[in-house]
């Protein structure tokens, strides 16, 4: 029973901790990628809410800044419930599709560095990764309701001109900040230098591009 009772601890304070690392990762980097090299189980495992958390932010950030997403309450069938429920099922399904073709895309380019991480630490990797993108939901999403309201969402609405390029940019700020937290996570994690470090990113993305091309030429 003490035994029971020891392990339970040790796993609640392994996900409180992995919890505490999702804000960490704004300020020291570092520090939260460096503990992506422990392999214990229960840690490992402890990460999976977080991440969880983080891709299905990111995934509902990108469908929102999509063309799609502008023009949604244009359709009559459409209100704002209706608005929230698909920005989560999207959102959803975009966050994961790209966590795990973006966690292949690195894992690819980390294995041809020479690499001997597994596939699901390059993933988590990303994961924190989109922590950036992630809290651009939380920072945009209300600032675009409180200038434009329903039009955010409509074709031709208030916020078209100057308002939706600044926004834009913001969105893709923090879109940068994501990709540069990914390099450093991936030299933090394996310990590389940056010339390594992104050329395995490079590698990656290389692998990416000619799959891409490979299908349009197709």
């Amino acid at each position: 029973m003490a035994s029971e009772s020891a392990l339970t601890s040790e796993e609640l304070d392994a996900e409180r901790a992995w919890w505490l690392r999702v804000p960490a990762v704004f300020l020291s980097p570092r520090s939260v990628f460096f503990a992506l090299r422990e392999e214990d189980p229960d840690d490992v495992s402890a990460r999976g809410e977080p991440i969880l958390l983080l891709v299905l932010l990111a995934g509902m950030a990108s469908v929102l800044a999509s063309p799609t997403a502008g023009g949604l309450l244009d359709n009559a069938e459409y209100d704002a419930l209706l608005l929230a429920v698909w920005t989560f099922v999207a959102g959803g399904l975009y966050g994961a599709v790209g966590y795990f073709l973006v966690g292949f895309v690195v894992f690819f380019g980390a294995r041809l560095l020479g690499s001997l991480g597994t596939f699901r630490r390059e993933r988590q990797i990303v994961g924190f990764a989109l922590a950036p993108l992630a809290l651009s939901l939380l920072v945009l999403l209300p600032l675009r309701l409180a200038l434009y309201g329903g039009d955010a969402f409509r074709a031709g609405g208030g916020d078209e001109g100057t308002g939706e390029t600044v926004l834009l940019v913001l969105q893709l700020a923090f879109a940068g900040w994501s990709l540069a937290l990914l390099a450093v996570g991936v030299k933090v994690v394996h310990g590389w230098s940056w010339p390594r470090s992104l050329a395995a990113l490079a590698a990656g993305a290389s692998l990416a591009g000619a799959t891409v091309a490979l299908f349009v030429l197709l």
